[in-house]
């Protein structure tokens, strides 16, 4: 894998990104220089970046990329409509803390000095955001916030002031300030409208769906086993798919399995082969009847196939 990129002290800022592109290709992820470039001022103006694009673009794989580039630890909080504070902060392990109480009050009397043993941290369960902010070990750390867009503005509110500060207060314990800031990644599908709060302090990247090149240069690196004429023609197939109007766009991830499953056939991409294979691609059932009844075919003839 190729080195990460750089510190802002040493490295010119053009090096940095050149070699934060490199090191995000080592790990198997091709970005091109303006997300670089993104990823890198975010980590000079220690800012979250908020990353919008369809399903299926390589949201999320730009922050499990970031993470393996830099030697970090990737810490993610999946959001989904009713996430709570006590979900995404922290909570007390209340069947511990009950047992605890049980057992002490067994031996006898008990004081004060009870209750500050059962709100220590060793009975406090660390959520996604809290772990972020205080890891238990020197590493960095990259937070992913993947589709935030699912949760509701109160979650986003929560978050805002959490991001502000970088900071965590739990009653019993008091302040907890991140000593080492996260790189944080946030991740949108565009299912409702973020808050111009929340955008106001992001950086901003929308991720569109990769050229044709660029994504046969994504499944080179995914897929090493496969033929690169194969690699081509699948890709080109996929960008006439995408400009199709189906229900259901495929994203990368579909190109790449898609890819695999027609390597571990013969490799081959045949009328056949396209029809069988269709449901690796394919992902609705008004889509894949349309495609399987002579869409698919009309699609490889366009590309160079039978």
């Amino acid at each position: 894998m190729a080195e990460p990129a750089g510190g802002a002290d040493d490295t010119a800022p053009a090096d940095a990104v050149a070699s934060l592109v490199a090191a995000l290709g080592g790990t198997g992820y091709v970005a091109d220089r303006e997300l670089a470039l993104v990823l890198h001022l975010a980590e000079v103006l220690e800012l979250p970046v908020l990353l919008e694009g369809e399903p299926g673009v390589g949201k999320t794989a730009v922050a499990e990329a970031l993470a393996a580039a830099t030697g970090a630890r990737l810490v993610r909080l999946q959001c989904y409509e009713g996430l709570a504070a006590h979900h995404a902060l922290y909570e007390w392990d209340y069947a511990r803390q009950l047992l605890a109480i049980r057992m002490a009050e067994a031996r006898g009397p008990v004081g004060e000095e009870l209750r500050a043993e059962v709100f220590s941290p060793d009975f406090l369960l660390r959520r996604p955001l809290l772990e972020a902010i205080d890891p238990q070990d020197d590493r960095p750390v990259v937070l992913l916030v993947d589709e935030v867009d699912r949760a509701d503005q109160e979650f986003e509110a929560l978050l805002l002031e959490v991001l502000g500060q970088f900071q965590v207060t739990v009653p019993e314990l008091g302040t907890i300030v991140a000593t080492r800031r996260p790189r944080v990644v946030l991740t949108a599908n565009r299912t409702r409208a973020l808050s111009d709060a929340l955008r106001r302090r992001c950086l901003y990247h929308w991720l569109p769906y990769p050229t044709t090149d660029r994504e046969v240069r994504i499944v080179e690196a995914l897929v090493p086993g496969a033929s690169k004429e194969l690699v081509r023609r699948a890709c080109a197939l996929v960008a006439q798919v995408r400009a199709s109007g189906y229900r259901k766009t495929p994203g990368v991830s579909e190109t790449v399995d898609w890819v695999r499953a027609l390597t571990a056939l013969d490799g081959s991409l045949d009328a056949d082969t396209v029809h069988g294979t269709a449901g690796c691609l394919v992902k609705d059932a008004a889509d894949l009847a349309r495609f399987r009844a002579g869409d698919g075919a009309r699609l490889l003839r366009a590309v160079g196939g039978g």
